[in-house]
């Protein structure tokens, strides 16, 4: 087995201890007879899979009981359309940060929903810094701030929150979902895709809270409605079983090794590695986002020519380090180092940024 390090933004790398068990577990799961995306997902077998998964969130954030898990299918991108058309309805308005490449598309779903107040707008810095917290204020009647918590692309992060009184702040934290302690009671609704933090592609958590359910729309198709698969459990229609699956051995693995407190110092110490890197190289190696606000899970740079990048790629990815082209709309480099990147894989990518500036520089 040659195992390398993974730095793609997602799908992303996965704790090896997770895929060997799936494996030993994917023929015949504990005697069954059939695999687990096999059995029906009404079998008792499942259905404690399915819950443990869901009370494995919920410990991990420790969330007081009127917050509610859902795990559904169609990944974060769903939940642009989800969360304005269950919120919005009856003329209701919701302010908006315009932070990148992920809140754009967020933006423009809810734009043709209902109406959408912009609060931020960094397309003048092309999305290269965040506003202070303490300058958002919330719409008179508002019914939620939608901010995007690590713009997966541009590498940017919010690393406070803004007090917004009454208003709940909506989250996407698609990319650093269950890498940070969260002060959770600032939030109304929080969604995430899997495939960052939690598991393989192919679902999104929905955590929203009992207010925020109370106010949604009644009128909403079947699928499209949160009281819906809150009242069934997720069990709404065929859930994404393997995904699932895979999410509750991740995170009873991120339990066992000290839960946010363990994924937070890791997620400190692999980001200040290259950063570092970049401070002692730095007419070499070029982050441009502000430093307030750069990611601790999608670290992006420069080097001073594209030429020197795409080689910089090429050799990495021959010693065993791949994944770290930038977003085709960004260009540059980008090492995404979530949860289940080991400490070892940024101080490997360290060592060699160090060796190529002096190589090149």
């Amino acid at each position: 087995m040659n195992r390398i390090f993974n730095f793609s933004a997602g799908p992303c790398t996965l704790p090896l201890g997770v895929l060997e068990q799936a494996r030993d577990e994917m023929v015949d799961y504990h005697g069954q007879g059939m695999s687990i995306i096999e059995m029906s997902h009404r079998s008792k077998t499942y259905e404690a899979i399915h819950n443990e998964a869901m009370s494995l969130v919920k410990e991990l954030l420790s969330l007081p009981d009127n917050y509610h898990v859902m795990m559904l299918g169609g990944g974060a991108t769903l939940q642009f359309s989800m969360v304005p058309m269950n919120l919005l309805h009856g003329g209701r308005s919701c302010d908006f940060t315009h932070t990148g490449a992920w809140a754009k598309k967020a933006l423009a779903d809810s734009k043709k929903v209902g109406k959408v107040n912009l609060l931020f707008d960094g397309t003048d810095s092309s999305f290269t810094t965040l506003p202070d917290p303490a300058t958002l204020k919330p719409s008179s009647g508002s019914a939620y701030l939608h901010l995007t918590s690590n713009e997966t692309i541009g590498g940017v992060q919010w690393q406070d929150w803004p007090d917004t009184g009454d208003v709940p702040i909506v989250a996407d934290m698609s990319s650093d979902f269950l890498s940070r302690h969260i002060p959770v009671e600032k939030f109304g609704l929080i969604y995430a895709g899997a495939q960052k933090n939690v598991g393989p592609a192919g679902m999104a958590v929905v955590i929203i809270r009992q207010d925020m359910l109370d106010a949604c729309s009644p009128d909403l198709t079947n699928y499209l409605s949160y009281p819906n698969h809150v009242n069934a459990g997720s069990m709404l229609n065929t859930p994404p079983v393997f995904t699932i699956y895979m999410m509750k051995l991740v995170l009873e693995r991120l339990r066992d090794a000290g839960g946010l407190n363990f994924a937070e110092k890791a997620a400190k110490q692999r980001s200040d590695l290259l950063y570092d890197v970049m401070e002692s190289h730095s007419s070499f190696y070029n982050c441009p986002v502000d430093a307030s606000c750069r990611s601790r899970t999608n670290v992006v740079f420069r080097l001073p020519t594209e030429e020197l990048e795409k080689q910089f790629v090429a050799e990495a990815d021959a010693k065993g380090m791949s994944g770290l082209k930038g977003h085709r709309s960004v260009g540059g480099c980008r090492a995404s180092i979530y949860n289940a990147m080991p400490v070892e894989g940024a101080e490997t990518l360290a060592r060699f940024m160090t060796g190529f500036a002096k190589q090149h520089g």
